[in-house]
């Protein structure tokens, strides 16, 4: 009999061809998804062929996205597309978007049913591990490691330990699903779970949407999480009905499964918040961050994109306008989430309160474009890092928060909760 084992140590067994697994063990697996953006793929093209590779390991389990300064900003950009794009046509990548059909790698994959549970996923993105909330182990890569799986289709891990997060109780009014794991990286720091998996469990999370699921495990490596695991139950099958381009394999916990730890969390306790700059971890309650005026909110990116997050805001937006002293950029995670946005009114909602209403785009969140900050200038955000500089000038300042906090902001023109407008 094996060992009683976590959901990431039964994922890496079975692609390891093994029966079990222990954390610190090193393993070879075989992948079933390698993915790469307009800023990582190049470089992993450029190993590929370092290797003397001449065809990827399977054109359909590659996924080439060009997102993060797409549409071309520049010509630099536009070079990097290309290369991208050039390489795609003449691998004949199955899973390759072009602008105008793309959007947000982390958003659109699990939206087209490219990503399955219990898949293994390697991505040249550290926010990889979003795919965890549909039940796979997905991690970030460095470009040369996705170069290596572009041309092998396998990879090296050292099976990592597991924290598991017991999240129990209904959220108080006003609090979300990037609220909890706001909450989570302030308790335990930005290295908290450094290389180890992060597996979230609870009623809590059981009753949260597939959206919110992915923004919990998106920002897992915030807290230095190797994956952010969410088991599928009924909510994720219902949501995989019909999606999925492939059958999958579910894996549970073992009861008697063995944890680095075990965190209990009561849902009464997380409060809706902000994390100040310059780190995720330094997170503050709303109320007690409503004295920071702001210059600009951003609503959008692979943490808080989805058609969830666009009404969340629409829903604050709707009759008012944004502060005259701000700017507020909204962002859909997909073209799919887009034309929703269109279907159901939302961009209206959002023009008419003065906001920039942009195609999709990774943009102002790493500093690329489409929003780029001043010396001095603040920015609400539902992004996921706030490191310094990381969208603009090395002197301006994110604020990290919930679609509702910071649709709020924008009109109050300050950090501002919905319920206080």
């Amino acid at each position: 009999m094996p060992r009683p084992m976590t959901v990431a140590e039964k994922i890496l067994a079975a692609h390891a061809g093994l029966e079990e697994v222990r954390p610190g063990q090193l393993v070879e697996c075989d992948l079933d998804l390698v993915l790469a953006n307009d800023i990582t793929a190049p470089i992993a093209i450029d190993v590929f062929h370092e290797l003397g590779a001449k065809e990827v390991f399977d054109r359909s389990r590659v996924c080439l996205v060009p997102d993060h300064y797409a549409p071309n900003k520049d010509i630099k950009s536009a070079e990097q597309t290309k290369k991208m794009r050039d390489f795609a046509h003449e691998q004949k990548i199955v899973h390759y978007w072009e602008q105008g059909c793309a959007g947000i790698e982390h958003a659109l994959l699990p939206e087209q049913g490219v990503v399955v549970p219990g898949d293994l996923v390697i991505g040249a993105d550290s926010h990889t591990c979003t795919y965890g909330a549909l039940g796979a182990f997905s991690t970030g890569v460095g470009s040369t490691d996705a170069g290596v799986g572009l041309a092998t289709g396998r990879a090296w891990f050292k099976v990592p330990p597991t924290i598991r997060f017991e999240i129990e109780g209904e959220l108080v009014d006003g609090a979300s699903a990037k609220d909890i794991i706001l909450h989570i990286i302030g308790l335990i720091g930005v290295d908290g779970a450094l290389y180890q998996a992060m597996e979230f469990a609870g009623s809590t999370i059981r009753n949260l949407s597939m959206e919110g699921r992915m923004t919990i495990s998106n920002m897992a490596i915030e807290a230095g999480g190797k994956a952010g695991i969410i088991e599928v139950d009924d909510m994720a099958r219902a949501w995989l009905e019909g999606r999925c381009e492939r059958p999958y394999v579910e894996y549970h916990a073992d009861p008697d499964a063995e944890y680095a730890r075990v965190i209990k969390i009561d849902a009464a306790d997380i409060k809706p918040c902000v994390s100040w700059p310059h780190l995720p971890s330094n997170t503050h309650p709303v109320s007690e961050s409503t004295h920071i005026a702001i210059d600009q909110a951003v609503i959008g990116s692979c943490t808080n994109g989805r058609i969830e997050d666009m009404r969340a805001a629409a829903e604050v937006l709707r009759g008012r306008k944004v502060n005259p002293n701000v700017r507020c950029i909204v962002i859909p995670a997909t073209q799919a989430v887009f034309r929703q946005c269109m279907d159901e009114g939302l961009a209206q909602v959002f023009v008419d309160a003065n906001c920039v209403f942009s195609t999709p785009t990774c943009g102002p969140c790493l500093g690329g474009y489409m929003g780029i900050l001043a010396a001095g200038e603040r920015c609400v955000s539902t992004t996921n890092r706030n490191f310094v500089g990381r969208m603009g000038d090395t002197t301006s300042e994110v604020y990290l928060a919930s679609p509702a906090v910071a649709a709020a902001s924008a009109v109050a023109g300050h950090i501002c909760a919905p319920s206080d407008l």
